[in-house]
């Protein structure tokens, strides 16, 4: 490869990891502050933008670089989840515009593949596509995860275009969970893929690197809990 390609491939290298840094502890210090406080609307804003940036660099790599395809669609899914996300407060209550119509087409993009793919896997029928790796197994469970979790965010999608927006406990349950799970992706490409590279030796991923994105899904249960089931949102609004 030629040495003006080596170069601009580290420069998106270091600038997909620093959006994902900035991300991961911006998002953190999201999650933990008073919500709709100016700590929560700042770190919040630095971790859609940096987020965005980790996302479309993570993009271009994958696109670059051979055999990537499977980060194609995590990247696209990690905008779609933090866009989203941001444009469900950015909106007022009960509004909607173009900008949801397109995430949805983009969500409904992303799902229909992997709904196709999964059914042929439930009922044993060849796949669309090669593939190298068994799907089966944790992969398999993995893979019916990530497609059910499209498929309520699509659902969901479609559910604020039909209302013509979203209002109330329900919006702010819709911003919550879908930067959970941002910041969830984040944390899982910078534990079981991005630092056990920078580790000496030969690449290893060990359970432990698993931990840390589970954190972000227990706080999104916490969070999903008290937004639904208690009076923390109507407290907090008044």
């Amino acid at each position: 490869m030629m040495a003006w390609s080596q170069s601009v491939l580290f420069v998106a290298y270091a600038l997909h990891i620093a959006g994902g840094t900035i991300g991961l502890v911006s998002g953190t210090v999201a999650i933990l502050a008073r919500k709709g406080g100016p700590l929560h609307r700042r770190a919040g804003a630095v971790f859609v933008m940096s987020m965005s940036m980790m996302a479309a660099f993570a993009l271009w790599l994958a696109l670059v670089i051979p055999g990537q395809f499977p980060n194609v669609i995590i990247a696209i899914f990690a905008f779609y989840l933090i866009a989203t996300a941001w444009l469900t407060v950015w909106r007022k209550e009960g509004e909607t515009g173009r900008s949801e119509k397109i995430a949805f087409a983009i969500g409904l993009a992303l799902l229909v593949p992997f709904a196709w793919m999964c059914f042929d896997l439930a009922f044993g029928l060849p796949l669309f596509f090669k593939t190298a790796i068994a799907i089966k197994g944790p992969i398999l469970i993995a893979l019916y995860g990530f497609t059910a979790v499209i498929a309520i965010a699509v659902t969901s999608d479609a559910k604020v275009l039909l209302a013509g927006g979203i209002s109330g406990t329900p919006r702010i349950a819709r911003h919550l969970w879908r930067m959970c799970l941002g910041l969830t992706l984040a944390a899982g490409s910078a534990f079981t893929n991005g630092l056990p590279r920078l580790l000496p030796g030969p690449m290893h991923v060990t359970a432990i690197y698993f931990v840390p994105q589970f954190i972000p899904l227990i706080l999104l249960v916490f969070w999903m809990i008290r937004v639904r089931f208690t009076d923390w949102y109507r407290e907090s609004a008044a």
